[in-house]
Parts: C-alpha cells; structure tokens; sequence
C-alpha cells in the first residue's frame, strides 16, 4: 500500500490541479515549446556552439566558458539522474488526469514516475551558473533564462514545485563546481 502524501505534497497537488486547465493555453505551450532548449540535447548542443564560436574566432574567453558549460551541464545530469534513479515521484500530470500520486523510493525509469528533480531546471541552472562565472555582467538575464524554463514546468504540469527547487540545488551546485575550477 502507497503512504499518504506529505502536507507538502499535498499542496502541490492542489497547485498542480489549480494550473492543469492551463496547460494547453497559447502561452504555455509555447513557453513550454521554448523551455525544452533546456533538455539535455539542446543545452549539450549550446555549450559545443559556444566553444566552437571560441575556437573559430580566436576568443579564448568564449571557448572557456562553453568548456565550462558543458562541464556543468554534464555534472548536473550524472547529478539529477543519481536522484531520479532512486525515487519515484508520478508527475503532476498523472494525478490531473485522473491517476494515482505516488512518491517512494524506487527505480523506475519510465517518463510519467520521472518527476523529482525538474532535469530541464537543473541543467538551465547549472549552464546559467557556468556562464554566469565568465560573464559576470550577464547574470541577471542567464538566470531569469533559467528560472523562465523552471516556472513553466508547473503550469504544464511536468513538475512540481519541489521538483522544481530540488532542479535548481543539483544545477547551482554542478555550475558553483565548475566555476570554482582555476584554468
């Protein structure tokens, strides 16, 4: 028998049932189009273009901070996926539609027991990081990039909240490693 969920779960339970009918609204689903430049392809696929503008134009700087993106980025998925190898958490959008909750220790691999942490969140956070310990003076837009791609998991009922925080801790820890590294 599954355990009850937390008071905590329980909220965002509500949330993720307050926001469902907006899922399929315009501008969620186009920010939710434009946040899967966060998933891992696309971001790995970023970084490797920073570096290769580095390269191709003489830009060191640039190329080490693609070096450095990409480092975080790598960290921050070995990191998400340690947890979610481990926990089962159904994502928001099985309970709206009807389905059982659950959150327990497990190792399901399947998309809909994947919630916990938000991937997409630690890896735009991570890269936001990376980049942000290069270019000091684009920090505030780097890291609203990032908290633009966390916040609309919500609303398109892919994560919850926690999931959502949880996401943002593995990726400022994989990016605050990486830019600790001296060249």
């Amino acid at each position: 028998m599954s355990r009850r969920p937390t008071r905590v779960e329980r909220a965002e339970l509500r949330v993720a049932h307050a926001l469902a009918e907006t899922r399929e609204t315009l501008p969620v689903r186009i920010a939710g189009t434009v946040s899967e430049l966060a998933d891992q392809p696309q971001l790995y696929t970023l970084c490797w273009a920073v570096i290769a503008f580095g390269l191709l134009t003489g830009r060191r700087k640039a190329a080490r901070t693609g070096a450095r993106m990409l480092a975080a980025e790598w960290l921050a998925t070995r990191y998400k996926s340690a947890v979610k190898a481990r926990i089962d958490r159904t994502r928001p959008a099985v309970p709206v539609d009807g389905g059982d909750y659950r959150m327990e220790r497990g190792s399901s691999d399947v998309k809909p027991l994947n919630s916990f942490p938000s991937g997409h969140t630690a890896g735009a956070v991570a890269v936001a990081r990376a980049f942000a310990s290069e270019y000091p003076e684009a920090a505030v837009p780097a890291y609203a990039a990032a908290a633009a791609v966390a916040l609309v998991q919500v609303p398109r009922c892919t994560h919850y909240p926690s999931d959502i925080a949880a996401g943002a801790v593995v990726g400022l820890v994989a990016g605050s490693l990486v830019a600790r590294v001296e060249d």
